[in-house]
């Protein structure tokens, strides 16, 4: 018999071939029997474990508190399995919902604020917090709040509890607002950039650090009015949560480096004696008191307690009937669609779109956090707000830290605008930024010509001197969009436009000194606005709250399922031959920001954008 070498491998590796497939099948048909069983103890297996009585809340808020994650939960996967930067965050409406829910549980005695790992923050966020820290307080229920160290945006929230602790060896680090900004005027000229600002709005300083080396007077001043307020806000606030004298914090700010010597250079003593601590307690002491003032676990070893995430897990809204609807606009605006954490034009309009025609929302409460952007992108949001108004559905408007600019165009087509006493609004203005190289290419010997058969047809060249005939008419258009925002914002509050250019010219103010102005209705909190449109719509008590977000693919409700989170923070990393060696990294992150800003700006024009921005931040 003749051995044939080919055909005894081919039914050699048939048999391995089969072995490893069915090996597969076998796999991944063990793996779909665990996704039902867990399935199936999710729904038939009586729900969560019923907490004991004497439970405190531990509420540790791990990251930076956001109206709304970025991205989505395929992108936050991919940067894990690709090495990349997840940076967590936390919602805001999910705070608020532990806080209000704890607050009526009957198994909830205490709240415990861990805020070691909470990063950034809005003041109009933290005013938020810290009213539902009251509520719980209301409620009858102590509030302890605990740091290894507390910044001013923790310790904002802190003040509110009903007794702070910190670490012996921690700080209270209270400073006050105000920044310095880059200016880069003399670096621009140095590589051959020029910077032709086209604007309407005397305050409207979003462009000036890349015309200017230093800030305006103009924007100086609305800057001193705006920072000077919000400070005067903030250290009344602590002053009377801690029951502290009014000025006591820029008294001690002011006499700090002797109140340090005195202290020996110990800084938990001096967060003492000023009274903003109530006690030093190290981690294990400040268990030990928990356990004391509560219950002993299972274990005995600590205090009976359930944390954020879980006691968040627990609360199941309602799917059905009724409700208002609340669409987050976060972020900065831009024309078509965007990701979650950002502003969409279109992508947000769809999603009023999407709350008009649902026969069970019967008002829309538009939660804005964005300093503005594209002028285009704002009114098609503007536009699908005052369509549902007319559809018979209230509107009403709940500004967050920030909504300025695009951020207030998006907020005209309202039946109530509530604002934080601590939001940032108004900066009523426009302006286009068209950045020119022409400096650049004659220092490299490079040359530019050609034939048009009219004299727009290459009137912005990034490689040429900007036409002085396209500067006109770009200014003229500008012109007519301040005018049609001016004569929008005037209509929406019932004035006249002049009145408006008057509180216009891209200034911008905090949310007391907007409401004295006219350009907001209420002062008061987001909950305030959701009972405002429940009201509006009659809604009876128990009407459900309903985010109206975009719709998630299979992959993201599978994943979700298991607790994947969609936060993820967006890195982009910007190399321009301007950045020198030897700076701090720490330092050259805003420069790279902003500079990388601007070479964006000649991208994708048409052939130039419009835009509704402040360069303005929540300090």
């Amino acid at each position: 018999m003749s051995f044939k070498p080919l055909s005894t491998f081919r039914r050699g590796f048939g048999m391995f071939w089969s072995a490893v497939d069915s090996t597969r099948r076998g796999v991944l048909n063990v793996l779909f029997l665990i996704i039902v069983v867990i399935l199936l103890m999710a729904i038939f297996g009586g729900g969560v474990k019923p907490m004991a009585t004497k439970t405190a809340l531990v509420l540790e808020v791990k990251g930076d508190l956001v109206e709304q994650h970025s991205g989505n939960v395929r992108d936050a996967l991919m940067a894990n399995v690709g090495g990349g930067d997840v940076r967590k965050s936390v919602q805001l409406r999910d705070v608020l919902t532990v806080l209000d829910s704890a607050a009526k549980d009957p198994q909830i005695s205490s709240v415990l604020l861990l805020l070691d790992q909470m990063d950034g923050a809005g003041l109009a966020m933290l005013n938020e917090v810290g009213l539902a820290v009251e509520r719980v307080k209301a409620a009858g229920k102590p509030v302890i709040a605990w740091g290894s160290n507390f910044d001013q945006r923790q310790y904002r929230i802190a003040s509110h509890a009903t007794q702070v602790y910190m670490h012996p060896m921690g700080s209270v680090h209270i400073e006050g607002f105000g920044r310095y900004r880059n200016y880069y005027r003399d670096a621009l000229d140095k590589v051959g950039v020029t910077v032709n600002l086209i604007k309407v709005g005397t305050y409207k300083s979003f462009a000036e650090p890349y015309i200017g080396n230093g800030p305006s007077p103009a924007a100086a001043e609305a800057d001193a009015f705006l920072y000077n307020a919000l400070w005067a806000g903030y250290t009344a606030d602590v002053e009377k949560n801690r029951k502290l004298p009014a000025g006591w914090i820029a008294q001690k700010i002011d006499a700090l480096p002797a109140l340090m010597e005195e202290a020996g250079g110990d800084t938990g003593k001096l967060a003492l004696t000023t009274k903003l601590v109530d006690g030093l307690k190290t981690r294990d002491e400040v268990r030990a008191m928990m356990i004391t003032r509560g219950a002993p676990d299972d274990d005995g070893k600590s205090f009976r307690q359930v944390g954020f995430d879980e006691y968040l897990a627990r609360l199941r809204p309602p799917m059905f009937g009724d409700g208002v609807g609340v669409i987050v606009a976060a972020g900065e605006i831009s024309d078509g669609n965007a990701p979650a954490g950002s502003i969409g034009g279109l992508s947000t309009a769809n999603l009023i779109r999407k709350a008009r025609e649902d026969k069970q929302i019967k008002a829309i409460v538009l939660r804005v956090d964005s300093p503005g952007g594209s002028a285009f992108g704002s009114e098609l949001i503007r536009r699908e707000l005052e369509l549902t108004r007319a559809a018979g559905k209230p509107v009403v408007v709940s500004m967050g830290s920030v909504a300025a600019s695009g951020g207030y165009w998006i907020s005209m087509a309202s039946d109530e605008v509530f604002a934080d006493r601590s939001t940032i609004t108004g900066s009523i203005g426009v302006f286009a930024i068209l950045p020119t190289a022409e400096k650049v290419v004659d220092k490299l010997g490079i040359h530019t010509a050609g034939t048009t058969t009219t004299w727009l047809a290459d009137a912005y060249n990034p490689m040429r001197p900007l036409d002085p005939r396209f500067t006109q008419v770009i200014q003229s258009s500008i012109n007519h969009i301040y005018s049609e925002f001016t004569t929008k914002a005037a209509a929406a509050r019932k004035t006249t436009q002049p009145k408006i250019d008057e509180v216009g010219q891209g200034r911008v103010w905090t949310g007391v000194q907007a409401k004295e102005r006219g350009l907001v209705d209420t002062i008061g909190s987001y909950t305030d606005a959701l009972k405002s449109a429940a009201k509006r719509a009659k809604l009876a008590e128990g009407y459900r709250v309903a985010y109206i977000e975009r719709d998630v693919s299979a992959f993201e409700r599978f994943v979700t399922m298991f607790g994947a989170s969609a936060a993820q923070a967006v890195n982009i990393e910007v190399k321009l031959g301007l950045m020198p060696t030897g700076v701090p990294a720490s330092a050259m992150t805003e420069v790279t920001k902003e500079l990388g800003w601007l070479s964006e700006m000649t991208n994708g024009r048409k052939p130039f954008a419009a835009v509704t921005h402040c360069m303005c931040t929540a300090p």
